[in-house]
């Protein structure tokens, strides 16, 4: 055996530095190699994943479209004097109720009155004279029966007669006339309802059929609300209905929620009264309106809400959680599900709607199906995960929700039925909320 002391003792005095970081490198060397020949073990297979899923239930889901709108007065009437004068009287309290009928503003009646006066003169003149002529014209036809007065004088005094009667017709229509312009003079309410500023005060001239109103009386109980609907929705709601997807709702199907301005609810349910017969050509839009009762006067015209319209139910809606779906590089949606044998399958899903945190599947799955939520990141396609149902874990959360929905339309529900709209949906894990069509940006249900 070499002696390595030896061979080692004239190199360690040449380049001691060098040969000593050789010789440590060496004995961990030695070391490691060492260690993997005692240990003989070979590496531990990978954990097997854990993934929860949830059994895909179909349930029944009303088509609900929420969508923009403006409340407008049921009725509004501009009051504008239909006679000219000084307005000698304000008659009404500025923001108060009025009722048809009542009186507004007084003009000054004075000329008016005058050629009232005037007119029934002139009436009573032209009867006097009327029954002067009806006299002469009796007496010349019985003396043109005996040839007393000529054939001409007697065809006179018949046509005067006949022109003073037309005369008392004239003066009749032209007191009516004079009658009317006085009682114009007192401008009344055409309709009942609330009214607004005045624009005139006491003293201000005004004229006949002026174009700027005096003041307006708006009737507001109930109001309109005027909401519009892409054409797209509308033709894709027909062909739903045609080919039995869903069904019309019944009675419920006219009836509309009102969302104010600050997101909450309104407390009355109005009904859709008129749907659009044209298209608008700039935004290919219909226009839809509702009535709604308004006796507290919540609603004001012009005001901006949102209308949620309930268009049909689908009995066999399939809802999943929005964690369950993803998109691949394509852009298209996927989920994870696990097959007969327990594999992980993806599927090509399409997604008709967001509802609230869940999506409305209306393609690549089926009732039964187990689809994984939880773990998505740890199994890849066929894989065979350790898999736990949480489907009952999530019914609790699931109610709460339900009824957060049902207590609120925002959220798709109603109040009345919030119970029982919990208790239905807690078996599937989702429940119905506020939905956006992507195609038009309308959120619906």
């Amino acid at each position: 055996m070499p002696d390595f002391r030896s061979q080692a003792l004239p190199l360690l005095r040449q380049n001691p530095p060098r040969l000593l970081r050789t010789l440590t490198l060496a004995a961990l060397l030695a070391v490691t190699l060492a260690a993997c020949s005692r240990s003989g073990e070979a590496p531990k297979a990978a954990a097997q994943a854990e993934v929860g899923y949830v059994v895909v239930k179909a349930q029944r889901q009303a088509v609900t479209t929420e969508l923009p709108g403006r409340t407008s007065a049921y009725l509004a009437a501009d009051i504008r004097p239909q006679v000219g004068g000084i307005i000698q009287k304000r008659l009404f309290k500025e923001g108060a109720k009025v009722k048809a009928g009542q009186p507004l503003y007084q003009i000054d009646p004075a000329s008016y009155q005058a050629a009232y006066d005037s007119a029934k003169a002139s009436l009573l003149k032209a009867e006097a004279t009327l029954a002067s002529s009806r006299l002469k014209a009796q007496r010349y036809a019985e003396l043109n029966k005996i040839d007393a007065v000529s054939k001409q004088d007697n065809d006179d005094a018949q046509s005067t007669l006949r022109q003073n009667q037309a005369d008392v017709e004239v003066q009749k229509a032209a007191v009516q006339t004079a009658a009317i312009n006085l009682q114009y003079t007192k401008i009344l309410s055409p309709i009942s309802g609330r009214i607004e500023k005045s624009s005139v005060t006491p003293g201000a001239l005004v004229t006949a059929s002026q174009t700027t109103a005096l003041t307006t009386v708006q009737q507001i109980d109930p109001i309109y609300v005027d909401v519009t609907q892409s054409t797209v929705d509308l033709l894709r709601l027909r062909r739903e209905l045609a080919s039995g997807q869903i069904r019309k709702s019944g009675d419920n199907a006219a009836q509309v929620k009102i969302l104010l301005e600050d997101g909450s609810a309104y407390d009355r349910t109005g009904r859709l009264e008129f749907t659009g017969l044209s298209v608008d050509t700039g935004t290919g839009m219909i226009t839809l309106r509702a009535v709604v009762p308004n006796p507290d006067g919540v609603l004001l015209p012009g005001a901006y809400v949102r209308a949620v319209l309930e268009e049909g139910v689908d009995e066999h809606a399939l809802l999943v959680p929005q964690k369950a779906v993803s998109r691949d590089q394509t852009g298209a949606a996927t989920a994870l599900v696990l097959g007969a044998n327990g594999k992980v399958e993806q599927r090509l899903v399409t997604v008709a709607r967001a509802v609230g945190n869940n999506w409305w599947i209306s393609k690549g799955l089926k009732e039964g199906d187990k689809l994984i939520v939880d773990g998505l990141q740890k199994v890849r396609t066929g894989d065979t995960p350790r898999a736990i149902d949480i489907t009952d874990s999530l019914k609790k959360d699931l109610a709460s929700e339900a009824a957060a929905a049902a207590a609120d339309p925002s959220l798709g529900g109603d109040a009345d039925n919030a119970d029982t709209d919990a208790g239905n949906n807690a078996a599937s894990p989702a429940s119905p909320a506020t939905t956006t069509d992507n195609a038009t940006g309308a959120k619906s249900k």
